[in-house]
């Protein structure tokens, strides 16, 4: 974990309630995708952890969702801004471990963490298969960026608006040589597709968060080897070591 200050060089609208923040900086203690962020806003006491979506080159990339008070306040934040911002924050995905076609699965704002996980996977020339699950064509998002690294894109919307009608479960069905599983979303999601899936995985998970980095234990979830936090010894856990509740 490191504290750092960056600076905003965009916070542009892409889909309905989806907003990319990129940002200048210090990004040396990000390691691994699947990791994630904790941005200290004016006026709120708790930080809001973002997962990353992207860095290189000195330069971080946030995708994010208005969900309540602090994330509409961060719609408004302007270019050249500085944030107070603690970095390199939980474990990521293990890219060694994929094989050579395998299968990322994500739900809305569990999208992002996948993209910079798809184009190092694509950079050792795995072939990569992308299936992300919208409620509705105006909140779809990042699928041409994923096409432009050479992935498979398959969308399912709830609504049946664009590509596959139904859930990311359905899109899964339409994929049937993968060779290891990639996902990220919320728990809901997360517990069918670990039921619908054929392979061994990695699963980063959404939570609420106080701290972010293993201090408060209010992100706790029980495993195979007992509690673990999901802000630190998460977001992302082996499918084998996960436990569900009933």
């Amino acid at each position: 974990m490191k504290q750092t200050n960056l600076t905003i060089l965009e916070n542009t609208r892409l889909a309905d309630g989806i907003y990319r923040l990129r940002l200048a900086g210090d990004t040396s203690a990000i390691t691994a995708p699947g990791q994630f962020v904790n941005l200290k806003l004016s006026g709120f006491f708790l930080r809001r952890p973002i997962s990353v979506c992207d860095w290189e080159n000195g330069e971080l990339t946030l995708i994010y969702k208005v969900l309540g008070h602090g994330t509409e306040a961060m719609t408004g934040m302007a270019v050249g801004t500085e944030l107070d911002v603690l970095t390199g924050l939980g474990n990521g995905f293990d890219v060694s471990r994929g094989g050579e076609h395998p299968l990322l699965v994500g739900g809305g704002v569990g999208i992002p963490p996948l993209y910079s996980l798809a184009k190092r996977l694509t950079a050792q020339g795995k072939r990569v298969t992308a299936v992300l699950g919208f409620n509705r064509a105006s909140e779809i998002f990042l699928a041409e960026e994923f096409r432009a690294l050479g992935a498979e894109v398959v969308i399912a919307t709830a609504d049946g608006s664009a590509g596959i009608h139904g859930l990311v479960t359905d899109g899964m069905a339409a994929v049937s040589d993968y060779t290891y599983l990639y996902t990220c979303g919320p728990e809901p999601m997360l517990k069918a597709v670990y039921k619908a899936t054929r392979t061994s995985g990695q699963m980063s998970f959404e939570e609420r968060m106080g701290c972010g980095f293993g201090a408060c234990m209010g992100c706790s979830c029980k495993t195979l080897t007992g509690y673990k936090r999901i802000c630190k010894d998460g977001p992302v856990m082996r499918k084998e070591e996960i436990l569900w509740e009933a």
